[in-house]
């Protein structure tokens, strides 16, 4: 049995680590090859072991490989991304029309993780004044989800450029399951070194130290060893 108060080795924590970093939204780099049912079932059960709040655990996984529902999904994509251009002008909007958004069709599965807003009940421990969290214990199971595909060599790009009642009725949800993440998944020809917006201009990633306040919004961090350290961090 394992020891659950095993300390992590170097190589384990780095291995995490480096799962963090190296994940990428990925969009153009899907490969056609299968995902292998062992390796299917160990990142939806990385995604099942997500925290929850009061254990609701509200997700739930339909995974998707007929072409005709993708292709569905694809519709519904196309018609929203042209509204979602509109918001630019200029080279803003020429740019946002050369971002390949979504990889629906190349990749070899979709996955849609949904948030039954019923789970669990009526009343569900830790979430009285804060109702939105059966939300934010799914977008966990998301993120477990991709931390193991990135170590299992597998990419996953997340569509939002959906309108969700749509995407809810092609998958024939009830009604009181919001289909919170649809997902694409599939080995990639490469992960890139950088996130694809970033590496395309359309955003940097904002330095760490700026984000780190003290004691209240806006207040300096005043630990000197912990700003060093975050700088140190940024130049890895």
């Amino acid at each position: 049995m394992t020891d659950h108060n095993r300390p992590f080795t170097d190589e384990e924590r780095q291995g995490l680590y480096r799962a963090i970093h190296e994940r990428r939204d990925v969009r153009s780099q899907f490969l056609p090859d299968p995902i292998p049912a062992d390796v299917l079932a160990r990142l939806l059960t990385a995604a099942h072991h997500a925290p929850s709040v009061g254990f609701m655990q509200p997700w739930d996984f339909i995974v998707i490989d007929s072409t005709e529902v993708r292709q569905s999904v694809l519709d519904i994509f196309e018609e929203e991304n042209r509204k979602a251009a509109d918001n630019y002008s200029g080279e803003r909007n020429t740019r946002y029309k050369s971002l390949k958004l979504q990889g629906i069709l190349e990749s070899p599965i979709n996955l849609c993780i949904t948030c039954d807003r019923s789970r669990g009940g009526t009343h569900v421990l830790g979430r009285n004044s804060i109702v939105e969290t059966d939300l934010f214990s799914t977008c966990l199971a998301v993120q477990n989800l991709w931390l193991a595909a990135r170590a299992e060599g597998i990419g996953v790009g997340w569509v939002s450029i959906l309108d969700q009642q749509k995407l809810a009725k092609t998958l024939n949800l009830p009604e009181q399951v919001y289909p919170l993440a649809y997902l694409c998944l599939g080995y990639v020809s490469e992960f890139l070194e950088q996130p694809e917006l970033q590496a395309k201009g359309w955003r940097s990633r904002l330095p760490i130290e700026e984000l780190v306040h003290g004691n209240g919004w806006g207040q300096p961090q005043e630990n000197l060893e912990l700003k060093a350290a975050l700088k140190e961090q940024e130049r890895n």
